[in-house]
């Protein structure tokens, strides 16, 4: 018979385990939208890593719902066609040719790359884009973009239909039109947001290649209310590529979302890090009359 060696590490993770309880109570059952994107998409650890984080929130009873983008992957595939991009005030524009080749690369390599890793961790994951069952529905968003969209019209049934079957829907950016055979490229982080206010998910999380969000001093700011992020913005402390995520964030709360988390996808575990752990991780952004982050660890 062999001895059991009860080290410090297995007790710790046994105590850490034990300590997650109140948070698993708390999210069985709730929809959390996460907005996946970032080096990780191209680092097969990584990806492996955020699918066990995923099937282990579906296995303890929340309903994720995986929204990507892949830009990366979409500038190699231009450039193997050799399709010049055209930008307009910083963003590209998306003719007919480049919005082919979107789709091809979101609805085909990237989403079916996730749903593959999703499987391998042992849970059930369906591939989707906007076009499927009328998800999203848009518009063009500036004339100038070409086929660049914003969602007019959600139709998130299907979603439920994918909670109840135990499966858990990963879902590409790409969107249909109001006329026939039209297709839109969404941006990621806009399209997680209209998915997110549609549910009226308890959480959105948008993973990011950044810390969070930064005050004036350069410091995270753990948590912020609406009012705090125009202030922020109108200084210009929040700038560049964090003002469509925040944007984002305001709109999502807006249409019914309980909290959005800008997250530092870099960190191991930070789904995980954020709805069970006592100190969460990267900024909530949050409703004022949503309990503050320490009341919110007791009280949710």
């Amino acid at each position: 018979m062999r001895p059991r060696n009860m080290n410090k590490d297995w007790k710790a993770t046994a105590r850490t385990l034990s300590e997650a309880l109140p948070y698993l109570q708390r999210y069985s059952g709730a929809v959390v939208v996460v907005k996946f994107g970032g080096n990780a998409m191209g680092d097969a650890d990584a990806m492996a890593e955020f699918a066990r984080d995923i099937v282990l929130m579906r296995q303890v009873g929340v309903n994720p719902v995986v929204v990507h983008g892949g830009g990366p992957m979409i500038n190699e595939m231009l450039g193997k066609l050799g399709i010049e991009s055209e930008f307009v005030r910083g963003k590209r524009v998306t003719d007919q040719a480049t919005v082919e080749v979107v789709e091809m690369v979101l609805t085909g390599l990237v989403n079916k790359r996730i749903v593959q890793a999703i499987m391998d961790e042992g849970g059930r994951a369906v591939g989707l884009s906007g076009k499927d069952d009328d998800l999203m529905v848009c518009e063009a968003d500036d004339p100038e973009l070409g086929f660049v969209g914003r969602p007019i019209e959600m139709n998130v049934q299907v979603l439920r239909d994918l909670f109840a079957a135990g499966i858990i829907p990963v879902v590409a950016p790409v969107a249909t039109g109001m006329d026939p055979l039209e297709t839109f490229n969404v941006n990621g982080d806009t399209a997680a947001g209209a998915i997110a206010g549609a549910l009226k998910a308890d959480r959105l999380l948008l993973l990011t290649d950044v810390a969070g969000v930064k005050d004036g001093s350069g410091e995270v700011v753990t948590e912020l209310v609406p009012d705090d992020i125009r202030k922020l913005t109108a200084e210009g402390v929040i700038a560049g590529g964090m003002i469509p995520k925040t944007e984002t964030a305001l709109k999502a709360l807006e249409e019914g979302v309980r909290a959005v988390v800008i997250v530092d996808g870099r960190v191991s575990n930070a789904c995980l890090l954020e709805l069970f752990t006592e100190h969460g991780s990267g900024s909530m952004i949050r409703q004022p009359d949503l309990p503050s982050l320490t009341a919110r660890r007791d009280a949710e």
